[in-house]
């Protein structure tokens, strides 16, 4: 079966760590017809805007896309290129799984997922100046919330999971965070087959960095989310080494989280580790699962062994080299 992706290359790092990808993925025999298109940086300097048109009917048709880091330019007005495309096809679970390496790590026995709700709180944007300051608005709903809760604790039960933690600040946000822990209450007593917690946002953190061991899938509103999804990156060995999907109904974005590195841009020794595991997600999601555990199992073993490892990754390899690596050990 071949399968159709949009394929979102990104700005600075963004080309040599997509043609490192797509090379791992042709050699594990997945068939995909990639549909290249630009959003982001090279779009803005192309097309005048960040997003162009033909870029979200490509997201509309082929309904998965695969994406690159992306720069959106700070402090001229632009909204956030990944919260636009979130908001504009209701990908309203961010899953971020994070797990230990060998050799690598800063902790071992890690092994996380944190499930955000990744289209209200915060996130919506809205502020407006008040006297001596500004104010910004929290929206926190009955609907979004819900959706994401049971999206946690089906993610759990499919993927053999066994605990649910809740995070919030429901002891000072009473009326919003209290919504949100009321909702996941209620909802844990449908999965009894699913052990479930709660924790305060503050809290978790500090647990986090002493006990990361005792904790499995996290489901958070979006702020909170997206901060202790990157604090989990650092106890597995950083952003260049986690993956991540964006998740509605019948679409979603698989993309790499890191930022785009314009400043090593071009010298292939780009680690494309992230992205790599991104793809893997994707192809859980169209089925091939028994490829996305070989690439998997190869880049466990290559940082294990240390073998081709870019300089992020204390070696003295390339871009080049680790792609090469991984492929040659696809059947180890």
């Amino acid at each position: 079966m071949t399968h159709d992706i949009v394929l979102f290359e990104g700005d600075g790092i963004g080309p040599e760590i997509t043609k490192s990808v797509t090379e791992i993925i042709k050699a594990t025999g997945v068939e995909i017809n990639y549909h290249p298109y630009t959003i982001g940086v090279r779009a803005l300097e192309k097309d005048g805007v960040l997003i162009p048109q033909e870029s979200l009917d490509a997201i509309k048709k082929y309904k998965v896309a695969l994406k690159g880091p992306l720069t959106t330019p700070i402090g001229k007005g632009f909204k956030s290129v990944n919260v636009q495309l979130r908001l504009a096809f209701n990908l309203y679970s961010n899953v971020r799984p994070a797990s230990s390496f060998a050799n690598i790590s800063r902790y071992q026995g890690v092994d996380l997922v944190t499930i955000r709700e990744n289209t209200e709180d915060l996130y919506i944007g809205e502020e407006h100046p008040i006297e001596d300051g500004v104010e910004a608005i929290k929206r926190i709903t009955k609907k979004a919330s819900e959706r994401i809760i049971r999206y946690a604790f089906e993610y759990a039960r499919a993927n053999g999971r066994h605990l649910v933690t809740c995070i919030h600040k429901a002891n000072i946000l009473k009326q919003s965070d209290g919504l949100f822990l009321s909702l996941f209450n209620s909802i844990k007593e449908e999965y009894p087959d699913i052990e479930a917690n709660d924790k305060i946002i503050d809290n978790m953190c500090m647990q986090l960095v002493m006990y990361p061991e005792k904790y499995d899938v996290l489901v958070a509103p979006n702020l909170y989310g997206d901060i202790i999804s990157d604090l989990i990156a650092g106890l597995t060995g950083g952003l260049g080494l986690v993956p991540a999907a964006n998740i509605g109904d019948g679409v979603a974005i698989f993309e790499a989280v890191h930022g785009s590195a314009p400043d090593i841009a071009g010298k292939n020794i780009a680690n494309p580790i992230a992205m790599l595991l991104s793809s893997c997600m994707m192809l859980d999601y169209l089925g091939e699962q028994t490829a996305a555990n070989k690439i998997r199992n190869s880049v466990k073993k290559v940082l294990n062994e240390k073998i081709g490892l870019t300089p992020d990754l204390g070696g003295n390899g390339s871009t080049t080299s680790i792609t090469e690596a991984i492929i040659n050990n696809l059947d180890a």
